[in-house]
């Protein structure tokens, strides 16, 4: 793990950089894949599987099919998912948007109704390990917002998938996966029903996909390679190194980067991140750590935060309560020694599906108010309607917009009750 100085801007400038180098021949592959599910349906999602999942069909995975598989899953493993999804939903429950009913002035009033998605598409990644808890992430909020179908869609459900699918609420599971199945979400085909939103995380078929139905069909973000920052001055090197450790184990293009205004523990936490992914089944965290590992000196721990705000990771880790009384930006942030990262992965109910790439500048992490739709309904009297004409005359009229003030005029100019 590399050991940097923030003052040596060229150096920190190249640890920081995000490559994004657009691969104009994979963006072309993935669009021949989404076109030809959009035009052909069932039968090019079915070649689909078929070339890309190794999966023929039936496609669908029924229920009786979840049931038996869940039966198989080990007893503990099921109370985890169970009280996961408690954890979840109790969260998302609070996080829901009010409705509420406003009098703004004499005769006008607003009303915000919040309605849930008819329809959602939780994609759930099948690769390298059965992921349950994303499973859990992404349909126990649409259930909670009240959303009546969710459509989950996974190439490989291994038995604790199906078990988190069962407990999450989802009411229908296709064992399918990549750019195709995004499109069939997106689009629809002769047996599935369009959705109206697309959220999860997956691979690059997966996030280029998306980004080419948003146009469509709404997404939750774009997701990029996984990514932690810790800010830490003090503390336990090997519980800081493991942190960053676990959160390469992901994948080969994660990124952990630890911020430190103490020389000496940067040292220490660089050695401990090295013998930890010594082991033999180290290799994707060992090339995670060569990429995207570095543990970077500031002078001060302002100049640390400052710095993490700039990243904007994804998971922020900081070990003391005094940082988070200021301005933090992230898509989800740890406070103190025991709140360990992977806690939040799995058991804390706050979602782990979050925004990459510095898109936490923008917005957290995926939340019940992914799942519903928070509109204004308008009222107005004639007598509410004359009391706004003095305000809405002159800017309609200054904006050269004489058709809207003419919509105005033609009603306060009426004599009739």
């Amino acid at each position: 793990m590399r050991i940097i100085e923030a003052s040596n801007r060229r150096a920190l400038s190249a640890a920081l950089a995000r490559e994004r180098s657009t691969d104009r021949a994979f963006e072309r592959r993935v669009a021949r894949i989404v076109e030809r599910v959009r035009r052909d349906g069932d039968a090019a999602l079915e070649w689909c599987a078929k070339r890309f999942d190794g999966v023929s069909p039936p496609l669908e995975v029924s229920r009786d099919e979840m049931v038996a598989a869940a039966a198989t899953v080990p007893a503990d493993v099921r109370r985890a998912i169970r009280q996961a999804a408690r954890h979840i939903a109790r969260v998302a429950a609070h996080q829901m948007p009010k409705r509420w009913h406003l009098t703004v002035a004499p005769g006008v009033h607003v009303e915000q109704r919040v309605e849930p998605l008819a329809r959602v598409g939780c994609y759930v990644p099948g690769g390298r390990f059965p992921l349950p808890s994303s499973m859990l992430m992404t349909a126990v909020p649409a259930r909670v917002a009240g959303v009546r179908e969710i459509v989950a869609v996974c190439p490989r459900p291994e038995p604790a998938v199906m078990a988190a699918a069962l407990e999450a609420g989802v009411t229908r599971l296709l064992r399918v996966g990549g750019a195709h199945a995004v499109a069939a979400m997106a689009y629809g085909t002769e047996s599935l029903s369009r959705v109206d939103k697309i959220v999860g995380p997956g691979n690059r078929y997966v996030a280029v996909a998306k980004a080419m139905v948003s146009a469509d069909c709404a997404i939750d973000f774009y997701a990029g390679p996984t990514e932690i920052v810790v800010v830490a001055g003090a503390g336990r090197s090997d519980w800081i190194a493991a942190d960053l450790v676990a959160q390469a184990e992901h994948d080969p293009d994660a990124r952990s980067i630890f911020i430190t205004w103490s020389r000496s523990l940067a040292e220490r936490v660089a050695r401990a991140v090295m013998a930890r992914s010594a082991g033999p089944d180290g290799e994707t965290i060992r090339r995670a750590i060569a990429s995207g590992g570095v543990a970077i000196v500031t002078r001060t721990a302002q100049e640390a935060l400052a710095l993490a705000n700039r990243i904007a990771p994804e998971h922020l880790v900081v070990d003391r309560e005094s940082l988070t009384r200021q301005r933090l930006v992230a898509g989800a942030v740890f406070v103190g020694p025991y709140t360990a990262q992977a806690a939040g992965d799995y058991a804390t109910g706050s979602n782990h599906v979050l925004p990459t790439a510095g898109a936490a500048r923008g917005r957290g992490g995926l939340s019940a108010t992914d799942f519903v739709r928070v509109m204004a309904v308008q009222r107005i009297t004639k007598a509410g309607l004359r009391g706004l004409a003095p305000t809405i005359l002159p800017l309609a009229r200054a904006e050269g917009l004489t058709a809207h003030a003419a919509s105005i005029d033609v009603r306060i100019a009426d004599k009739s009750r």
